[in-house]
């Protein structure tokens, strides 16, 4: 009897172990995964990131940050995408991003070379890699499947303007990243631009001593800055984040960092607050940014991958089926 028991309890542990292994394996992504159902799948994105890039370069910024807010709610699922009167697109960190024509157009041309096959996700996993002409180069997993939920209440924990280092980290430490990663994909703002509206109180009414300006500021960077953003000036004027460099994809704006050059509030926290400084010095040549950009990129990538009954692939990214 007791032989008999211990039979079944190991049969039943290791069904259980089995299940468990294929669960895991099936959440996981890989690369080319779609090397038999759709060859062409990865072409064909960087062929259409291409072509709106060289018409229109804003696009590259835009699809990276894409992928980084979707990927911080609900996961890496595309939500982003969704239309709808309270999905995360109509959210306040939401209202300025730009590429969604990119994805739309890449998504057409998938439905027809391999229709219902490649997912809205793992077109923007890849976009945001192409989108970075002139950078690195990294190997994208792929198998990710759409998700059915965009809420505009759950961005709530997007990273923001003004958020403090210990704010910005355990942001990062939810999703599993760690604060190597927070400074890595923040250097990505190194083709990036924001408007007047998010750091012009830096410059003018920041302290109510001095020159009102936030003393991290370089003094030599703040007549440059207050040129581009007058205290009563267009709010929603656009300025690089990588002064000097905004069009390349290089280690500059983490040197700007350094050099008290940083225009958003939270990005020139990451130099003056010791315990991300520490990462940012190793980073400060552009072969070490690139290969730590690459691997930071392909670890937020895999944040909350849907799979199975999880998701769909979504016949088009901006409504779910």
């Amino acid at each position: 009897m007791e032989s008999s028991r211990l039979i079944q309890t190991t049969h039943l542990v290791f069904l259980l172990l089995a299940l468990s292994v294929s669960y895991v394996h099936c959440q996981a992504t890989r690369v080319g995964f779609y090397s038999k159902t759709c060859p062409r799948a990865e072409s064909i994105v960087r062929s259409t990131v291409q072509t709106h890039f060289r018409s229109n370069p804003t696009v590259a910024p835009g699809l990276l940050r894409m992928h980084f807010h979707d990927c911080f709610v609900q996961g890496c699922d595309a939500s982003v995408l969704i239309n709808g009167p309270n999905t995360e697109k109509t959210a306040g960190p939401n209202l300025g991003l730009r590429g969604f024509e990119v994805i739309d157009d890449a998504k057409a041309k998938l439905e027809a070379a391999c229709p219902g096959v490649v997912s809205c996700a793992d077109i923007l996993a890849l976009a945001a890699r192409d989108a970075v002409t002139n950078g690195p180069n990294w190997k994208v997993p792929t198998g990710r499947k759409d998700g059915r939920v965009s809420l505009a209440s759950d961005t709530s924990n997007l990273p923001g303007f003004t958020d403090s280092i210990d704010v910005q980290k355990q942001k990062f430490s939810a999703k599993g990243l760690n604060a190597q990663d927070l400074v890595t994909l923040v250097g990505g703002h190194t083709i990036g631009t924001s408007a007047c509206q998010f750091f012009r109180y830096r410059l003018y009414n920041f302290t109510t001593t001095g020159n009102g300006a936030d003393p991290t500021i370089n003094p030599s960077f703040l007549p440059q800055l207050r040129a581009l953003c007058p205290e009563n000036g267009d709010a929603t004027r656009r300025v690089g984040l990588d002064t000097g460099s905004q069009n390349r994809f290089d280690s500059s704006f983490l040197s700007n960092l350094r050099n008290g050059r940083g225009v958003l509030e939270s990005d020139q926290k990451l130099w003056t607050d010791a315990s991300t400084r520490s990462f940012v010095n190793p980073l400060l040549g552009s072969d070490a940014f690139n290969v730590q950009f690459g691997r930071s990129m392909v670890k937020m990538s895999n944040i909350g991958i849907k799979s199975g009954t999880q998701g769909e692939i979504r016949k088009v990214c901006s409504k779910i089926n």
